[in-house]
């Protein structure tokens, strides 16, 4: 977890804190290891400081390091499409040629393109990219465009605003929108391509290349102070982000003095994560917000406090920030999904938890908006989890999450009415998938009748394993049981077994706690 330290003071909250968070997103985003960012901001403050370029507004270089690429969903499902499903490979691959020659970056998109596919299809993919000689500018204005709706969103200041729509300009005015030249160029932005491109090119080619690298594009890509503060003393500026927790050092990196936001302004700010996320595919645009919506809205129906239902709506809105770790192509496939696909989806709750858990601020979020794929009998992801792992709040959530999903339109379903939304999740809590009582309160604050939950099952148990749990929690040996409910030893014991694996116990004492927890006796 993230060192709280001073980020929380008087109902302010660090936006420093914040927005590094939402740099995890855009490393997953952009095909780099978790922490990308944090170090490109490290590098261009140290960068600054040794070349003078935006020395003047050190914050501005501080936040668009962080946030550069925080437009990187804008045309995701587009690029997904054209490449061959996984946009975020193919913005791995041309990483190291973004800053480069046209040649170097024909080469990363002629390797790239198609990976996995056919032959025949691979070239023509390959080809009509080729032919689309603009389509590198549409794709890179867009992202500028979206990261300046976002970051003026979240609250950074106009300058950080500014240059982020100038993310992609070079030196040279070979760059992408605007095509300006020199110091035409933000400062930041000057400071941060260096930066981003040190820490990209070690980790690929060590220290000595990236030099020549670095070497090689000044006057080009580069400013030439830039560059030439770096190859000055490679070693030294390299240093700034060899640090043993890059979080903490990035937090305490941030010039004074420093910027906060309100509590009051937490849920505005996070639903700009959710709107950076939903972007990323036109099937889930405007899910976060509305799951969101009716799990606070269910949390109140429910009786949570007012605590409990503000943290759940938070939860809400960043519950889906690790899927943009998963290629747009899955989430736009229209059929099946291949085991491998169906893995990298699992795989997004954990990547939620592991962005929201380095932050002393959202990590209380952390849990609620990892389990939002869990279910009552085991049956969901990442955990596994049960009912009598769960709280409320998680529980709630993945039951409005499941409602939302249902009633928005999927590439291989239309949307399902409202009516037949509600049937169908509470079908699924009559089969053990989710606490009824928790559907219930969905469906509820979605609109529906209420219906009184009758003999509400946790943990998918059946009416005859509820009777088992009742007789053994009151310690009637298996033949008791046996005697009592007029069935055989065995069958006895098979249902114990059952029960244990439900309530994901070990023991008779274990059980025993779960049916005094619910109520059962």
């Amino acid at each position: 977890m993230g060192v709280a330290g001073d980020e929380v003071v008087q109902g302010r909250v660090r936006l420093a804190e914040l927005v590094a968070s939402l740099s995890l997103a855009t490393d997953l985003g952009t095909g780099q290891p978790l922490g990308h960012a944090l170090r490109t901001c490290l590098l261009s403050m140290e960068l600054s400081r040794r070349s003078g370029v935006g020395e003047e507004r050190p914050t501005d270089v501080y936040y668009v390091a962080l946030l550069r690429f925080v437009g990187c969903t804008a045309d995701a499902s587009e690029t997904a499409a054209a490449v061959g499903g996984d946009q975020i490979g193919f913005n791995a691959a041309m990483a190291p040629a973004l800053m480069g020659t046209a040649v170097e970056q024909v080469r990363a998109l002629v390797a790239t393109v198609g990976e996995g596919l056919p032959p025949a299809r691979r070239v023509a993919r390959v080809a009509a990219m080729l032919a689309d000689p603009g389509g590198a500018s549409r794709s890179l204005a867009a992202h500028c465009e979206a990261a300046q709706l976002l970051a003026s969103r979240i609250g950074v200041g106009p300058g950080v605003v500014a240059a982020l729509g100038r993310a992609y300009e070079r030196w040279d005015g070979k760059g992408l929108p605007a095509g300006i030249v020199g110091e035409e160029v933000p400062a930041p932005i000057r400071v941060v391509v260096v930066a981003r491109d040190v820490d990209l090119w070690v980790r690929l080619v060590g220290l000595d290349e990236t030099a020549e690298v670095i070497r090689r594009r000044a006057g080009r890509a580069y400013d030439p102070a830039v560059a030439a503060a770096f190859l000055e003393d490679p070693p030294g500026v390299l240093a700034a982000s060899d640090v043993d927790d890059t979080w903490h050092a990035t937090l305490e990196a941030e010039p004074t003095p420093r910027s906060w936001t309100g509590h009051g302004n937490l849920d505005a700010t996070l639903a700009a994560f959710a709107d950076f996320v939903d972007l990323g595919s036109p099937w889930l645009r405007g899910h976060s917000p509305a799951v969101a919506e009716l799990a606070a809205a269910a949390g109140a129906v429910a009786g949570l406090t007012a605590e409990e239902v503000r943290l759940l709506r938070l939860g809400g809105l960043v519950h889906d920030l690790g899927r943009i770790g998963v290629p747009a192509g899955i989430w736009d496939h229209p059929g099946p999904l291949t085991v491998d696909a169906w893995e990298r989806v699992r795989l997004h709750p954990y990547l939620t938890e592991r962005i929201l858990d380095r932050s002393g601020v959202l990590a209380p979020l952390d849990r609620i908006a990892a389990c939002h794929h869990e279910r009552a009998d085991g049956s969901g992801y990442h955990r596994g989890a049960r009912t009598i792992e769960l709280s409320r709040s998680e529980r709630l959530l993945a039951a409005a999450d499941a409602y939302q999903a249902l009633t928005e339109a999927r590439p291989h379903r239309p949307p399902h009415l409202s009516e037949e939304a509600g049937e169908r999740l509470r079908r699924d809590a009559r089969a053990g998938r989710f606490d009824p009582s928790d559907v219930e309160a969905v469906v509820v604050a979605a609109g529906h009748e209420p219906r009184p939950v009758v003999s509400a099952r946790p943990a998918g148990l059946t009416d005859r394993e509820l009777e088992v749990l009742r007789l053994i929690a009151r310690g009637r040996s298996n033949r008791e049981v046996a005697s009592e409910l007029v069935i055989s030893v065995k069958t006895v014991g098979s249902h114990v077994e059952h029960i244990y694996a439900k309530a994901g116990v070990t023991s008779r004492a274990g059980a025993t706690l779960f049916a005094m927890r619910y109520g059962l006796l």
